[in-house]
């Protein structure tokens, strides 16, 4: 595989902040993955938690939020290597609120369907 050409500009950074921008990446990746098992685990295990429709549009949003932070971890962390390679400020996501925001969105509806279904 080729080298990214931003590895070829700069100085290499002190590699305790490489690898914590690596460790960065894997929480990501960690986190995409939960998203990812939470949506296929409430389409499979509570098919009574709500509505056909209803469950698959929030299984979707937490499916599409999980694959989203997984292509962005990895452009994230590229980005942030970048930066410390040409010394500059850390560059800043509002992606990261959006996906927020649609996360805490899911729960509250999530929450609301457990306390109808009991």
């Amino acid at each position: 595989m080729r080298e990214p050409e931003w590895r070829k500009t700069g100085k290499t950074p002190d590699y305790r902040f490489s690898l914590a921008n690596e460790r960065t990446f894997l929480a990501w990746i960690r986190t995409s993955l939960a998203l990812l098992a939470g949506a296929v685990a409430i389409d499979q295990l509570a098919p009574n938690i709500a509505p056909h429709t209803v469950r698959i549009v929030l299984c979707l949003m937490l499916a599409l939020v999980g694959a989203g932070l997984a292509v962005m971890a990895y452009r994230r962390w590229g980005l942030m290597e970048a930066a410390m390679r040409q010394d500059q400020a850390l560059p800043f996501s509002r992606l990261l609120l959006a996906m927020t925001i649609v996360v805490a969105v899911a729960a509250f509806v999530f929450a609301v369907l457990i306390l109808v279904a009991r």
